[in-house]
């Protein structure tokens, strides 16, 4: 959800699949292969920035160099590496701040 100021997002938003999110990102980086083997075709060029917009989509940002990084990170695992979008999720008790326990998520077979 959008807020007023635009550039703010609802940080209970759904995270893409990494199966996804891997497809993708091979894609992207084998179109940016080709273009810059052959930086004036215009159809790889094309094909390219397609790639990038997608991946922009699915990581959501706005430049395809930061969201193939993100890709990345996320596609790396763990809790440090999941995509920020919006606040964090401290919680805080007596004044004191706390960062939430990571919870499982089960896998499927084809992010394994």
């Amino acid at each position: 959800m959008y807020l007023s100021n635009s550039r703010k997002v609802n940080s209970d938003m759904l995270l893409p699949a990494k199966t996804e999110v891997a497809r993708c990102l091979r894609s992207y980086r084998a179109w940016e292969r080709a273009m810059l083997a052959c930086p004036g075709d215009r159809a790889v060029r094309a094909t390219f920035e397609d790639c990038g917009y997608t991946l922009c989509v699915l990581m959501g940002k706005r430049c395809a160099r930061e969201a193939a990084d993100a890709a990345e990170q996320y596609l790396r695992g763990g809790s440090e590496s999941r995509v920020r979008r919006g606040r964090s999720k401290r919680k805080r008790k007596n004044g004191m701040a706390r960062v939430a326990a990571p919870v499982p998520v089960p896998h499927l077979a084809a992010e394994r």
